[in-house]
């Protein structure tokens, strides 16, 4: 059996492997969801990642889809306790981005909507979906420790906040006792990005600074886009073309040429899919990491959740890196 990752400071344990639920409900149908999340728990997982905001942005969809499928799916398996239930919140809506929805009021009701579309009276970790510099930290950690206080949530983390209102928030939270960030979302795979060509700037990378604080503290990260909208893969595929239309701008970068070729020569000596080790350059990490994956269909999440049982050695982490010699 896959041993469980223990997520510090609380009682959860994940599998390795997180489920992306953005697309379920919308790009992926009801009934495609449903068979994907059964088969996901059937193969161990126990965590699907959604958030009030995913598939809001497309035409004709219904609002929240995904918490909405992701809820009436685990009322009709009556498995809600088995899954780690969590979910995002505290987005700016999408037609005004540049407004933060950070107060109290706005992080009450996208909680007790979440609580309602998922079906379940607590959320077992909540994550605050973008951050506010012009509030302070530490009233926001006032106010997700109101939220716990109230049965509502059980642990919150970060998503898309920098290292200096992270440690803000952890400084607050030790100086009063209170619970603090659970975990950190931020954006993160093997191909690196270029921030400046982000179409959102509200995204936040993981950068050397951040991988430092998490080395420090030890918290636990749960990167999504884990796989690059799976660039690596395309390119095991199809082969690799510096003027691929496919590639998103923020991974234009040559870099991510040569980090695909020694991905797919460790791949080969593994022999596994470039896609395992693209996930298992994240769980061989040195704090626990909880990659999101996403699947839309059944051979991908099989080669997703398979990752799970590849173990990187520290040198090969750095070698998909730095192509340092193993």
């Amino acid at each position: 059996m896959t041993p469980l990752i223990e997520i510090p400071g609380t009682e959860l344990r994940v599998f390795p492997i997180a489920l992306g639920g953005a697309p379920l409900g919308s790009a992926v149908a009801r009934g495609d969801a449903f068979r994907l999340m059964d088969e996901f728990v059937d193969g161990g997982g126990n965590m699907v990642d959604t958030a009030l905001v995913y598939a809001n942005w497309l035409p004709d969809v219904e609002p929240s889809a995904s918490e909405r499928t992701i809820g009436e799916w685990m009322r009709l398996r009556g498995n809600r306790g088995r899954m780690i239930v969590t979910t995002k919140g505290a987005h700016p809506l999408l037609t005004s981005m540049d407004r933060p929805r950070m107060s109290e009021a706005d992080i009450r009701e996208d909680v007790e909507g979440s609580l309602r579309r998922l079906g379940v009276d607590m959320i077992d970790l909540y994550w605050l979906h973008r951050d506010d510099v012009g509030r302070p930290a530490g009233e926001i950690v006032e106010t997700m420790n109101r939220f716990v206080r109230e049965g509502k949530i059980r642990h919150f983390g970060c998503s898309n906040w920098t290292v200096e209102r992270m440690r803000e928030a952890s400084r607050y939270a030790a100086e009063h006792g209170l619970q603090g960030f659970a975990g950190n979302q931020m954006m993160w795979s093997l191909a690196a990005v270029d921030r400046a060509r982000l179409k959102d700037q509200t995204l936040v990378p993981m950068d050397g600074e951040m991988h430092a604080y998490h080395v420090e503290t030890g918290m636990a990260a749960l990167p999504y886009s884990s796989q690059a909208n799976g660039l690596l893969t395309k390119w095991e595929r199809d082969g690799y073309a510096e003027d691929d239309e496919r590639i998103a701008p923020q991974y234009r970068l040559r870099e991510n040429a040569r980090r695909f070729e020694r991905c797919r020569k460790l791949a080969a000596e593994r022999s596994v899919t470039v896609n395992r080790i693209v996930l298992a350059y994240l769980l061989g990490q040195p704090f626990p990491t909880v990659p999101i994956a996403g699947c839309r269909t059944s051979g991908q999440l099989r080669d997703s959740l398979a990752a799970a049982e590849v173990c990187l050695t520290p040198d090969e982490v750095r070698y998909l890196e730095h192509g340092s010699s193993r």
